[in-house]
């Protein structure tokens, strides 16, 4: 049997592990606290994606806050997300779950509370949990996540959206974090919060936030469908979303109104930010539940106008309106426009962007509404896990109303506008039934392919590392503005190798309630070396960059 240079690797390195914890035992007993256990990497298996979750720490089990679920709101959450919050250069992972509140959860109180948990990655393969450490745990009914450093140090912030006042924590740089959401004035009041996004929306180098909120839960009302379980959405009145301006200073106001954000009957899921029509404004994208998605159009800084139904991403390719998830934006076709993935319940959309404003769905005649019909889809994003140099998707699956579970899927760019539904070639993961909900993928071992995190309702989280993918090149870059805010986000790279053009932008929030690895991974098949990038910053800065190395990570500055 024939190893790559990556199998060689693991099994060594698991080997070593061995031989090492045998002979060392009572050092390493030693260094460790009695509570904490003791991870080793598991050696790579045949499969393309392997999962590996609890052998490298990640024992994080989320919560619904109560027995059995009993309401919209138990339904709804968590996402989860990668980030170095310690700039260490190896990608951490901040996890979302419900816990029990008075006269909520349906069920007594447990002796201890589920809260968020934050995951330090120690460079080895294996994680450790620093919730504490970090003072980032909670306790709040949490939803989703989403990571920006709103105050350009150089450290990521996280801003958490909750069933109730939100959170922004602020990062501290020394591994830990300080609550200053009544400082900002960004914690809301009780509505319940679900997706949120990080972007600058007016270009001024200050990061700004869009907060999707969902619906006014009624406790009381008992009017539903009884094999449902419990009521669905449109039981409930609706709530506005809201836009926060960063003033600077720490500080932030509510400018939704004055930005022209007018949310009648929206209840929003997945919130999603990119530039679609390549003006050098932001736009911003909102998944709704059952009702008309919102594409709110960036008037230059000045204001926002809702093109969702206009540009033909308000509704399905059937004309109606969906039990729509998430988000997510990427080139799927090469022609440098950037589409959009909508995850929902049933047939999905994949919208191509044709230009002038205006897109197309074309989820039936790419393959996917087929293979997705019969499952519902929650959070989905585009990837390039084999590094073939185009993007693929990854969507995670649950049912609706029930603790019910459903295969995941990866869904492999085969061009030509066309998908193939390859998951149970790829790993024996996809034959398993999960109820998956939020999800964020990043290269979290530095070898060049993406791994994936998955959230899981009420149960174990899942972790897929990516055995095979650098076995094509690659590169990462890592965007670190000057002028323009210090994450890049909003910053459009066009890449060129091998006679390929890939078009991508830095964004903060991915798929549902998640976000990926902040930094920007390309796939480059054999090719060893990229003949061009050019970054347009926000800043409206053009950067450009020749003959790069393939398989690296590259930090790039932006000019002054």
């Amino acid at each position: 049997m024939k190893y790559s240079n990556k199998q060689w690797y693991f099994t060594f390195l698991f080997v070593f592990s061995l031989i090492f914890s045998g002979c060392n035992l009572d050092n390493k007993s030693s260094s460790k606290s009695q509570n904490q256990s003791v991870n080793i990497l598991p050696a790579v298996n045949d499969d393309f994606f392997q999962e590996i979750g609890q052998e490298i720490g990640l024992d994080f089990v989320h919560s619904i806050g109560a027995d059995d679920m009993k309401n919209i709101v138990e339904s709804v959450g968590g996402g989860a997300a990668f980030l170095d919050y310690d700039q260490d250069g190896y990608i951490d992972i901040y996890m979302c779950s419900g816990t029990w509140i008075e006269g909520f959860s349906k069920s007594e109180k447990p002796e201890k509370l589920s809260g968020n948990r934050l995951y330090h990655n120690l460079q080895d393969g294996t994680f450790e949990d620093v919730t504490k450490k970090a003072k980032v745990g909670g306790p709040w009914y949490s939803m989703g996540v989403t990571v920006g450093d709103f105050n350009n140090d150089g450290y990521p912030d996280i801003y958490v959206s909750n069933y109730g006042p939100n959170t922004l924590y602020k990062n501290n740089g020394n591994g830990t974090f300080t609550d200053v959401t009544k400082r900002a004035k960004v914690g809301g009041g009780k509505e319940c919060s679900v997706g949120a996004v990080w972007l600058d929306f007016d270009n001024d180098g200050l990061l700004d936030l869009y907060v999707g909120n969902y619906l006014n839960f009624d406790p009381e009302y008992k009017y539903y469908y009884a094999p449902d379980g419990f009521p669905g959405p449109l039981s409930y009145d609706s709530q506005a979303d809201v836009l926060y301006h960063n003033k600077g200073g720490g500080t932030f106001e509510d400018v939704t109104k004055k930005m022209g954000i007018v949310d009648i009957d929206g209840r929003a899921m997945g919130v999603g930010a990119a530039d679609y029509d390549d003006d050098g404004f932001v736009d911003i994208y909102v998944a709704n539940d059952h009702t008309v998605n919102y594409l709110w159009h960036n008037n230059e800084g000045k204001g926002f106008t809702d093109r969702g139904t206009m540009s033909g991403t308000g509704f399905s390719q059937a004309g109606e309106a969906t039990v729509s998830m998430s988000v997510d934006f990427a080139d799927y076709n090469g022609d440098e426009l950037l589409d959009m993935f909508i995850s929902d319940d049933n047939y999905c959309s994949l919208y191509e962007n044709l230009g002038n404003g205006l897109f197309s769905d074309k989820s039936y005649a790419s393959g996917i509404s087929v293979a997705s019909g019969q499952f519902v889809g929650w959070s989905s994003s585009f990837l390039d896990y084999d590094n073939d140099g185009d993007p693929d998707i990854f969507k995670a699956n649950g049912e609706l109303k029930h603790l019910y579970g459903q295969e995941d899927q990866l869904f492999e760019n085969i061009e030509n506008g066309k998908f193939k539904d390859v998951s149970v070639e790829r790993s024996q993961y996809f034959k398993e039934e999960y109820v998956g909900r939020g999800a964020c993928l990043g290269d979290y071992d530095n070898d060049g392919d993406i791994d994936i995190y998955i959230a899981n309702l009420d149960s174990q989280g899942m972790f897929l590392r990516n055995n095979k993918g650098n076995q094509n090149n690659w590169l990462i870059l890592n965007l670190v503005g000057q002028s323009s805010n210090r994450d890049g986000i909003g910053s459009r790279i066009r890449l060129f190798a091998g006679g390929k053009v890939q078009t991508a932008q830095k964004k903060s929030t991915t798929g549902y309630l998640s976000q990926n690895d902040s930094r920007i991974h390309f796939g480059l098949m054999k090719n060893g070396i990229v003949e061009r990038i050019e970054i347009k910053w926000p800043s409206g800065k053009l950067q450009v960059l020749e003959n790069i190395k393939a398989n690296q990570f590259l930090t790039i500055n932006e000019p002054e």
